[in-house]
């Protein structure tokens, strides 16, 4: 049996709705009133064991909300209790390599290297940073300006559902993927220029102090600010640009993957 924990946030909700129909499948949330779901709760780790008794592969989908320390402890508690509970195999989706310059890859290392220590077998989906979330950090003003400070550089960003539909198919036959790391970003970087052209937008960046400055008055948790414009200035600088060529992502998906671009304008305009 499979089980996916996190599966009603947005990356797991996608796989969800994939495994929909399954009965091998079954779902893991710490929300109330999923029909059928077991309570996952990483803040909780009492709610684990129940939950991971008689689970075959855990899809460890990462609880990143918070400072690195919560998450840490959230994802250490899961691979205990999974360990204990003699689950077989984990997945777990990262961040992908090109990531480690921004704020909050070290719990995610850290959570890799508690995975490799566990005695279980393991396979590491390196996710790049979704389409969507870049329609959210670039999104156009309503003066039709994108004044997010990325620069000259771009971003190898991936759609989320390509992403959801990697994780499934690896989590349905993990044994082929057994002890690998897979870098799953883009194939093409986006830079704002791109973003402009894709909405009919101007690209207009202010600079990283004044991204700073609009995050503060936002309302934005407080690690969330570091956060945010530590990804800006890892764009900027061109440290999220991928390699360019077809990747890890095609080969799992058998297919050539989604355009970022379109990814981006769809969520942008919904």
């Amino acid at each position: 049996m499979l089980l996916i924990t996190g599966a009603s946030g947005a990356l797991g909700s996608l796989v969800a709705e994939r495994a929909a129909g399954r009965d091998d499948v079954v779902l893991g949330t710490r929300a109330a009133g999923v029909p059928g779901a077991r309570r996952v709760d990483f803040d909780d780790p009492g709610s684990l064991p129940a939950a991971f008794a008689g689970v075959d592969t855990l899809l460890l989908i990462s609880a990143g909300y918070g400072e690195d320390d919560t998450v840490a402890a959230r994802h250490g508690a899961a691979i205990s209790a999974a360990t204990r509970a003699g689950v077989g195999h984990i997945v777990y989706t990262s961040l992908s390599g090109d990531g480690d310059h921004l704020p909050y890859a070290l719990a995610h290392r850290w959570t890799e290297r508690r995975l490799w220590a566990s005695g279980v077998r393991w396979t590491v989906l390196r996710n790049g940073l979704y389409a969507e979330l870049l329609a959210w950090l670039a999104a156009p003003d309503a003066e039709g300006r994108i004044t997010a400070p990325l620069g000259g550089g771009g971003l190898a960003a991936v759609a989320r559902e390509d992403l959801a539909e990697a994780a499934l198919r690896v989590a349905l036959d993990p044994a082929p993927h057994a002890g690998r790391v897979y870098e799953l970003t883009g194939e093409r970087a986006l830079t704002g220029a791109d973003l402009a052209a894709a909405t009919g937008a101007s690209y207009d960046p202010v600079d990283l102090a004044g991204a700073r400055a609009a995050l503060l008055a936002s309302g934005a948790a407080a690690f969330q600010v570091p956060m945010l414009v530590g990804t800006y200035s890892a764009v900027a600088h061109g440290f999220l640009a991928g390699t360019g060529t077809a990747g890890d992502l095609r080969a799992l998906l058998g297919r050539a993957p989604r355009p970022a671009l379109e990814a981006y304008a769809a969520a942008v305009g919904g």
